[in-house]
C-alpha cells in the first residue's frame, strides 16, 4: 500500500505549490481539509498567482475539486501540472460548461389548478354515487335472502360503533350541557327568565346540538376506523383476495358498516341527549336553584314530540353519511402508508363536512317544524 503523505500548499509572494497526496483519505486526515481551505481562500482575488501542482503525488476528484473551487471554476493563467492531472481539470472544465435549460413558464396556472381541483371533485362525485347505487342493489338483495344476509359482520359493526362508543359521547354530551346551561342561565338571569332555561336547553340539544355531537364523535372515532380497516386490506391485498374467491366488497364489508351506523347513531343521539340534558339540569339546580323535578316536569312540555323526530331522523341520516364517506376513502386508500395516513384524515375532514352540510339542510327543510 502507497505510503500517504499530508497534502500540504507553499505559498510566497507570486506563486503556490502544492505538494502531498491530495486525495480524500488524505484531506480528511487531522485538520488537513481546514488548513488547506483556509489557505486556498486568501488567494481567490489573487489572478497573477502562479500554480504548481507537479509536487503533489497522487490526486483524484475531489483534491482537484477543492483547487478548482479555489480558481474561481476556471484555470489559472499561470499552472504547471504533473503527468495524469490534466485529464482531472478537463472533466471540470467541460462539466462547468454545462447550462441547464431553463424551466418552461407555465401557463394559466390557476387555472389548472382549478380544473384540476374540478377533476378530482367530479373523480370522487362518481365513486359516490356509484357507491350509493351498489348498497342500494346490496340492500336489495339482503331484503330478498334475509337469511343469507352478513348478520355477524352488521353485530360486530353495531358492538363496535355504538356500545364502544357510550362513554366519549356521555362525557362530552354531559359536558356540554353543563357549558351550554351556565351560559344561558347568565342570560337570563338578566332578563328574569330564569324558567325558560328548560326551553332553550330541550330544544337546542334534543333538536341540534345532540344530534350534531353524536355525529362528530362517531365520525371521528367509527368514520377513521372504517377508512383505516380498508385501508390495511388494500396495503394487506385482503380486498384483492375477496374478489377472487368472489366475495363482495359491497356486500360483506361496506353494507354492514351502513346498516351499523344507521341503528347506532339515533340510539347514540338519544344517549347523548339524556346526558347533556343532566348535565343542563345539575347546573341549573346549582346555578338558578331549579329543581330537577321542575326540569323533568317541564322538559316535554317545553319541546314538541316534532323536535325529538327530527333529531332521531337526523342521527339516521348522518349515520349513514359517515359510513359511506368512510367506505369511498377507505376503498381509494393506493397500498401504501402514506396513502393510508392521508385517506384517513381526509375521511374524517370529509365526514364532519357532510355531516354539517346535511344538518343545515335539515334546518332548511324543516325551519316551520316543531315550534
Amino acid at each position: 500500500m502507497p505510503s500517504v503523505q499530508e497534502p500540504t500548499l507553499t505559498l510566497d509572494s507570486s506563486a503556490a505549490t502544492a505538494t502531498g497526496t491530495w486525495q480524500v483519505h488524505a484531506l480528511a486526515l487531522g485538520g488537513a481539509m481546514h488548513t488547506l481551505t483556509g489557505q486556498l481562500n486568501s488567494l481567490k482575488d489573487k489572478a497573477h498567482i502562479q500554480w504548481d501542482l507537479t509536487g503533489i503525488d497522487s490526486m483524484d476528484h475531489i483534491g482537484a475539486q477543492l483547487l478548482w473551487n479555489a480558481w474561481g471554476k476556471a484555470r489559472p493563467a499561470a499552472l504547471r501540472l504533473a503527468p495524469g492531472q490534466e485529464e482531472f481539470f478537463k472533466r471540470l472544465e467541460a462539466a462547468g460548461n454545462l447550462e441547464l435549460k431553463a424551466p418552461r413558464k407555465q401557463r394559466l396556472t390557476s387555472v389548472m389548478v382549478l380544473g384540476f381541483a374540478m377533476l378530482k371533485f367530479f373523480a370522487h362525485l362518481r365513486g359516490v354515487i356509484s357507491l350509493v347505487g351498489s348498497v342500494t342493489q346490496d340492500i336489495g338483495r339482503f331484503a330478498r335472502h334475509p337469511l343469507r344476509g352478513p348478520w355477524r359482520e352488521i353485530s360486530a359493526n353495531i358492538y363496535h360503533a355504538g356500545p364502544q362508543a357510550l362513554g366519549i359521547t356521555a362525557l362530552v354530551g354531559f359536558l356540554i350541557g353543563v357549558v351550554l346551561s351556565y351560559l344561558s342561565a347568565q342570560q337570563l338571569r338578566n332578563f328574569g327568565g330564569d324558567i325558560y332555561l328548560v326551553n332553550l336547553l330541550g330544544m337546542s340539544i334534543i333538536r341540534e346540538l345532540g344530534p350534531l355531537l353524536a355525529a362528530i364523535l362517531v365520525a371521528g372515532r367509527s368514520g377513521s376506523s372504517i377508512t383505516a380497516q380498508l385501508g390495511v386490506m388494500r396495503v394487506t391485498e385482503e380486498l384483492d383476495a375477496m374478489l377472487v374467491m368472489g366475495i363482495s366488497h359491497g356486500f360483506r364489508l361496506i353494507l354492514p358498516k351502513v346498516i351499523a351506523l344507521a341503528v347506532c347513531m339515533p340510539l347514540l343521539v338519544i344517549w347523548t341527549d339524556v346526558m347533556a340534558l343532566i348535565g343542563g339540569m345539575v347546573s341549573a339546580n346549582v346555578e338558578l336553584h331549579l329543581s330537577p323535578y321542575y326540569f323533568i316536569e317541564k322538559l316535554p312540555d317545553a319541546v314538541p314530540l316534532a323536535n325529538y323526530m327530527i333529531g332521531l331522523g337526523k342521527g339516521a341520516v348522518f349515520g349513514v353519511l359517515i359510513a359511506l364517506v368512510a367506505c369511498h376513502f377507505g376503498l381509494r386508500i393506493k397500498p401504501n402508508t402514506e396513502s393510508l395516513g392521508r385517506g384517513t384524515t381526509t375521511s374524517v375532514v370529509t365526514a364532519i363536512t357532510v355531516v354539517i352540510l346535511a344538518d343545515a339542510v335539515f334546518a332548511i327543510l324543516f325551519n316551520g317544524v316543531g315550534y
